[in-house]
């Protein structure tokens, strides 16, 4: 009965999601619900001194990443900086390689701090031109642009600003580079196998007649993007670098301005002085100012262009950040109220007989992220409720805890692109497309996404690599 109830709110939540409702709505409802089929009486106290507690401790350490990767990426879509990148891989590789460069121009983006939202904006329209030159079923488009920012660039690469990544720093004590030679290893199998299924699949549907479409059935289609572009490419990449480069010397310099594990600053208006774990938070330090630094740069080189659209574009990315903050946030909030009941406690005893612990971490994690429908919200939940236990047997193996972190960042990124997922419905409105036309080939990416943390797991036996 108990994991019936703690089952029930999950596949509810998860039915909510695919239904189109909003979680931040949702979550708290079903959370409530459990919490009132177990014990009534504690519904006020678990909201208040559980939820919401988690709430506003979950946008207290992370919100200012999304405010300013949402504001980051606003800013590089209406500096022309997205297009002019694109445009400049058309010209450098030709249409008929599309699905690579399209490919390699999302996850620049993506890798750079902008975010999946955006980049699917910004980078569709050039998609659907330089498909519809080389006569490449439409279909393949949102597998492609997913196979960019849905999958190494999203959690497998070493420093991605990518929140996914981000989470795991707070848990284990560890930094967005975590494990850079298994993360490069995920990221080479998952970008090998998805491009050669891609060109698979191109193989096989243009053999069977099938080109980009009709144009009578085709939907959304955006208008014929010029080949021309003010800004130079090099300029428009440059924000990226600093971000990437910023968040590498930052988490290297902190912990030397700020070598203790805390640090105190008094001020004269408070009994206390302010005291912050540097352990915890320093990775998050060193992505926020990469993020303002790649702002400044984008600034410096923009201003004019971006100085017409400002007040408008930092508004939707306000409002972007507030969203996605709070959609992650009260999925946590669900988890840990899920993670406190009797039913959850016993699917976690149950977890425990898997004696490998870094594969007892890819299966939990990969799948409260297919339930969920969310790679932040499982990740979120899962070590809510289980980043001890995780750390306890890592350590008593002698796992590294930059290995947990990489495992665990890899896994919310597997089974989470079901359809119910948020990102997906996005990318196929955006592309007008249909779960029946296209989600086939996203599932794909979902299988070889979740096939190669258990490749990397391997590895990391085989070689003691980190």
């Amino acid at each position: 009965m108990a994991v019936g109830i703690a089952a029930l709110s999950l596949i509810l939540l998860m039915l909510a999601a695919y239904r189109g409702m909003s979680v931040i709505l949702m979550a708290p409802l079903l959370a409530m619900l459990a919490v009132f089929l177990t014990e009534p009486s504690a519904v006020p106290a678990v909201f208040s001194g559980l939820f919401m507690e988690k709430v506003g401790s979950f946008l207290k350490l992370y919100f200012p990443v999304f405010l300013l990767g949402a504001l980051f990426g606003k800013l590089i879509e209406i500096s022309g900086f997205s297009r002019a990148i694109v445009t400049a891989a058309i010209g450098f590789v030709g249409a008929e390689q599309a699905i690579p460069a399209i490919m390699l121009v999302t996850a620049l983006l993506t890798y750079g701090g902008v975010s999946v939202f955006v980049a699917v904006f910004a980078v569709y329209p050039f998609a659907a031109e330089m498909f519809r030159r080389a006569d490449i079923p439409k279909r393949l488009v949102p597998a492609t642009i997913g196979l960019g920012a849905i999958t190494f660039t999203m959690d497998a690469m070493p420093g991605t600003p990518q929140i996914q990544n981000i989470i795991p720093t707070s848990f284990f004590g560890t930094t967005a580079w975590a494990a850079p030679v298994l993360g490069l290893i995920g990221s080479a199998c998952i970008m090998g196998m998805g491009l050669a299924y891609l060109g698979w699949r191109r193989r096989a549907l243009m053999a069977a007649g099938e080109g980009y479409g009709a144009p009578g059935t085709l939907v959304n289609e955006p208008e014929p993007v010029a080949d021309e572009v003010r800004t130079p490419a090099l300029i428009a990449l440059l924000p990226l670098l600093v971000v990437g480069f910023g968040n590498l010397g930052l988490t290297m310099l902190i912990p030397r301005i700020w070598p203790g594990e805390e640090v105190s600053v008094p001020l004269a208006g408070l009994a206390e002085p302010v005291t912050i774990k540097v352990a915890q938070t320093a990775a998050l330090w060193a992505v926020e100012g990469a993020l303002l630094l790649g702002i400044a740069t984008i600034l410096l080189f923009a201003f004019p262009a971006v100085a017409k659209r400002f007040a408008d574009g930092s508004k939707a990315a306000v409002g972007g950040a507030l969203l996605a903050g709070m959609n992650t946030a009260v999925e946590y909030g669900f988890g840990a109220v899920i993670a406190a009941l009797p039913g959850f406690l016993i699917v976690k005893e149950a977890l425990k007989s898997v004696p490998n612990p870094l594969l007892n971490e890819a299966i939990t994690v990969t799948s409260l992220a297919g339930i969920t429908g969310s790679a932040s919200g499982g990740l979120s939940i899962a070590l809510a409720a289980m980043a001890d236990p995780f750390m306890a047997a890592g350590d008593a193996a002698g796992i590294p805890r930059e290995v947990l972190h990489r495992v665990a960042s890899m896994a919310s990124g597997g089974m989470d692109s079901l359809p119910h997922n948020g990102a997906i419905i996005t990318l196929l409105a955006v592309t007008g497309l249909t779960h029946r036309q296209a989600y086939k080939d996203i599932f794909a990416l979902t299988l070889i996404k979740t096939l190669t943390v258990f490749i990397v797991i391997a590895v990391y036996y085989l070689t003691g690599w980190v």
